[in-house]
């Protein structure tokens, strides 16, 4: 069987099982089986299967039938410039929180030897990035997940930033050490509840610790605020990322914290996504 033929065939399956971009998906799961880019599979629609790559193929096929996650099944997910290694054991990066990068550099433009602190920092592909783009900063990463810091320790390797970042495994609120300039966070924020009304691919698939925001959404959110007031330099800037539906009582909990409120901002889908502030 040749590639195109097999690429429709494994499209067809997803379609079959409601998977919206079920051509683009199978395009990829081709890419990564025969180890080359979507741009060669496109030009050499033609070229024959090994039968242990078609095998293999189907195999990634079914698997993504049944909702996993393409970047799941191929350990790989690009954000911002940079592509991250990911398992399972991380969340999957997304579009919406390259909000806190852009952020960061646009708010230190013209800064130097910054120290940042990235609480609950998953994959790393949020403090990563921004020490990629600045490379005088200096970065510090926490996690209660011994996978994720061992993903970050990996991704930190394999884009050359491992020299400016230490990693620690600790929950938010037994971490003391150091003072920063800045802090970033992408905490769990999803209602308890509303858990089981996610995509099967993320409820599924995903780390549960990574998207449980206790009862109301906002149980990680205040101790995420409440470390960060103690550990951010007076005039820092704390990023946050946030549900859809939090804004104002996020907004609340950060002042009463010693924050001043920059700006919220809003995602891809003009949902409210981020807020920037500073410790006053």
């Amino acid at each position: 069987m040749n590639i195109y033929l097999a690429i429709n065939q494994g499209a067809k399956i997803l379609k079959a099982k409601f998977i919206s971009n079920y051509l683009l998906d199978s395009e990829i799961l081709m890419a990564n089986t025969i180890k080359k880019d979507r741009k060669f599979i496109l030009s050499n629609l033609n070229l024959s299967l090994k039968k242990n790559d078609l095998d293999n193929f189907q195999k990634l096929i079914e698997k993504r039938s049944q909702g996993n996650p393409v970047a799941y099944l191929i350990n790989k997910k690009c954000f911002w410039n940079s592509e991250f290694f990911i398992t399972n054991d991380t969340l999957i990066p997304r579009p919406d929180t390259e909000l806190i990068v852009e952020n960061v550099i646009k708010l230190t433009k013209n800064k130097n030897n910054l120290s940042i602190l990235d609480i609950g920092i998953g994959s790393g592909c949020i403090i990563i990035s921004i020490l990629k783009e600045k490379k005088n900063f200096y970065g510090t990463g926490i996690d209660i997940s011994k996978k994720c810091l061992d993903i970050s320790e990996i991704n930190a390797f394999n884009l050359k930033v491992s020299s400016r970042l230490k990693l620690y495994k600790s929950s938010v609120d037994k971490f003391n050490l150091g003072k920063y300039d800045l802090i970033v966070s992408n905490p769990p924020y999803i209602k308890k509840h509303d858990l089981k009304y996610l995509e099967r691919d993320i409820i599924g698939f995903e780390p549960k610790l990574a998207l449980d925001g206790g009862l109301d959404g906002l149980s990680e959110i205040r101790k995420v605020i409440k470390k960060s007031s103690e550990l951010i330099k007076k005039n820092g800037k704390f990023i946050l990322e946030i549900g859809f539906d939090q804004k104002n009582k996020v907004i609340n909990l950060l002042k009463k914290e010693g924050f001043y409120i920059n700006s919220a901002q809003k995602d891809l889908g003009m949902n409210d996504r981020c807020i920037v502030c500073t410790k006053i």
